[in-house]
């Protein structure tokens, strides 16, 4: 281990300074992005020793530039195995902010091995910032220029400000690995990261998450809307030797085991910015032919939407902050179990209101509502959100019809012939009450060829025939047979009927009715007779 500065300077001397290459992946398609150069020292007898033993000393010494160029300068000669678009990134030492010649020094470094300088990520600490923004400011306008791309590492940490972002030219935002690590257990730091990815998208800056160890944290970042991740989870640190293998090897797919709550949006919460994607929902939001709300756990509107603000009967800007018993307190008492159901993470489709209606001339209206729990990211109740159709036109259709069709029904029993319906193989479907006062059977055991079991043994067989004939010929159908009634033995009834076409011409429905012609038959009976 290295532990004082004549070691340091041996170790630039017999340069034994290397990088370590740590990759950068692209979380939602697992594709290698490039990677992080990570300082260590080869010590000959120790191996590898980590930064953190021999970064310091070199900057309270004035040896981080030397450091640096030799890291660099290695780092570079890797280029030959880096395919289009692998970046390098580079973290830049506080102290070298202060140097001039820094971005010709980099810019040199990457000419003698030809890496593209649009392919350099320069990493700069907050920290860094603190002491000499004007001179950061300077150095960072001519590494952009150059076409370097310019990332601030461990946000959210240090002397954290968004005068940083605003005051230089970024084009990259690190999420420091102190929140990632405990992001999956502790709310607040997945709150924190959330709040810096979508900093980051709104700026238009890509997001690097640090310290990604667990599928868990990956997907998790996937669904916050973080670009990309670095970490064990993604692979150690290697040598340069390493790199075909890393290059080479298969993306690091997420499984998608995680859960996400229920959430649609991972790849398409990753296509816009959080300005754009806002725009697009309130458009919506506005434009549902719906009415809208989202509430938050207290009950309390949080957003609502034109036309629920209208069916409600006051404008928008009167919901906002107020609570739902507050605005609607009439029908507050009805619908807070559901909102309290939904808040315990049940959801519910399709439930059917009255609403008293804004217009004393106006009849009620009616209304079906969605209650669904609105869930963050964790999976946790943050609001219910609420989706009312107003069917009261629907409504009145559909009562009105019922009210038609009891009518027609009540008619149809009242008229002494049985009126029945057949679809085109002959299979009974429908058939009036006088059919069960007359036989017994109800519609049920009618339906199908269900009704022969009235009809006489004898006719059987030639009622079967005559009505395959005229399924046959798509003539109207006449048919005479003994039915066995309740309650007055074997009645001869008539059955007549006539196909309902189709626009192709082929037949739909069969339609008659039946007709109690016994007394008809016993007359007839009786006049033969007495010709005889």
């Amino acid at each position: 281990m290295l532990v004082d500065l004549i070691d340091v300077r041996q170790a630039l001397e017999h340069d034994e300074i290397v990088p370590c290459f740590q990759p950068i992946v692209e979380l939602r398609s697992g594709r290698l992005a490039g990677f992080e150069i990570l300082a260590r020292a080869q010590h000959p007898d120790l191996g590898l020793i980590l930064p953190e033993n021999f970064i310091s000393l070199a900057e309270d010494n004035g040896l981080i530039g030397s450091l640096t160029r030799q890291v660099m300068r290695k780092a570079f000669m890797s280029a030959p195995v880096l395919p289009e678009p692998l970046v390098l990134a580079f973290n830049l030492s506080p102290v070298q902010l202060h140097y001039h010649s820094l971005p010709l020094q980099i810019c040199e470094a990457a000419k003698d091995s030809g890496f593209p300088l649009q392919r350099v990520v320069v990493e700069i600490t907050e920290s860094a910032l603190v002491n000499n923004l004007k001179r950061a400011r300077q150095v960072a306008i001519e590494l952009r220029a150059m076409g370097c791309r310019m990332a601030l590492d461990d946000f959210g940490t240090g002397y954290s400000s968004l005068w940083h972002l605003q005051a230089l030219p970024f084009d990259v935002l690190k999420v420091d690995q102190s929140f990632i690590s405990s992001m999956t257990s502790k709310r607040e730091s997945r709150k924190i990261v959330a709040a810096i990815v979508g900093l980051g998208q709104s700026l238009d800056l890509i997001t690097i998450a640090e310290g990604v160890e667990t599928e868990e944290q990956a997907e998790t970042l996937l669904r916050l809307g973080c670009t990309l991740g670095q970490g064990w989870f993604y692979g150690r640190p290697a040598t340069a030797d390493q790199i075909p293998e890393i290059v080479a090897a298969a993306p690091r797919v997420l499984t998608g085991r995680m859960s996400t709550h229920g959430f649609g949006w991972v790849g398409s919460g990753l296509e816009a910015l959080p300005t754009q994607r806002l725009a697009q929902l309130q458009a919506l939001y506005d434009g549902a032919p719906v009415g809208l709300c989202f509430l938050d756990r207290n009950l309390r509107y949080v957003s609502i939407n034109r036309r629920l603000a209208a069916m409600n009967g006051a404008p928008v800007a009167a919901y906002l902050g107020k609570t739902v018993e507050e605005m609607i307190p009439g029908m507050f008492p009805a619908i807070e179990p559901y909102l309290r159901r939904a808040l315990q993470g049940e959801g519910m489709e399709e439930v059917q209101f009255s609403r008293p209606s804004n217009d004393p001339v106006k009849p009620d209206a009616t209304n079906l509502v969605s209650y669904q729990p609105a869930l963050d990211e964790a999976g946790e109740v943050i609001g219910v959100s609420v989706a009312v159709v107003d069917i009261t036109e629907r409504y009145r259709a559909e009562q009105a019809l019922r009210e038609s069709e009891d009518c027609l029904r009540y008619m149809v029993n009242l008229n002494p012939n049985i009126q029945w319906a057949m679809d085109s193989q002959g299979n009974f479907v429908d058939v009036n009450y006088g059919w069960e006062l007359l036989t017994g059977l109800n519609r049920e055991r009618t339906r199908n060829l269900g009704w022969l079991e009235a009809v006489h043994p004898e006719d059987v067989e030639p009622t079967m025939k005559a009505l395959q004939e005229g399924l046959h010929s798509g003539k109207p159908i006449d048919l005479e047979y003994r039915v066995k009634s309740v309650d007055r033995g074997w009645r001869w009834v008539r059955s007549r009927g006539s196909p309902r076409v189709g626009p192709m011409g082929q037949i739909v429905h069969w339609y008659g009715s039946v007709e109690d012609v016994h007394e008809r038959r016993q007359l007839e009976e009786a006049q033969r007779k007495d010709v005889a």
